[in-house]
């Protein structure tokens, strides 16, 4: 069977991928997650087992456009933002409205997920502006960078 162009590079890539350690900050579990948790019960704990190795993969994340990076995707610290849906549910990536906050450090190889949240979650009409705010006020080692 021959492959497409993509799904040749997607296949060269996963061989030879960045594994990385995958921390979800305190500040996170604390707010939405628990919200998460509490509506989806076990299904939620099916999708942050997901996240956890969607995450320890992060590279692939952007070849198949489902992350997006927020700063300097050339820097050793890079923000993005990526895309979930709930396992179970009929809902899209997109259209579930569910959102991570991610930092990447490329050169320990680590992703510190920052925020998980749905987009009503947050108070304010912007939903750029708002979690940029929530980053700014509770992670000020990367305030500099947003």
């Amino acid at each position: 069977m021959r492959l497409s162009p993509m799904d040749f590079l997607l296949k060269k890539i996963q061989m030879k991928y960045i594994k990385y350690e995958v921390i979800f900050e305190a500040f996170a579990e604390r707010h939405f997650i628990k919200t998460f948790s509490k509506k989806y019960k076990g299904a939620w704990d099916f999708t942050l087992k997901f996240l956890y190795q969607e995450f320890e993969q992060i590279d692939l994340l952007f070849l198949k456009n489902t992350a997006e990076y927020i700063t300097n995707k050339d820097a050793n610290v890079v923000i993005c933002k990526t895309e979930f849906k709930i396992s179970g549910t009929k809902e899209s990536r997109h259209g579930s409205g569910n959102r991570c906050i991610t930092v990447i450090h490329k050169d320990i190889s680590k992703v510190k997920v920052l925020l998980v949240y749905h987009k009503n979650d947050l108070k304010s009409n912007n939903e750029t502006v708002s979690w940029k705010s929530l980053v700014k006020e509770n992670y000020p080692d990367y305030r500099s960078i947003l």
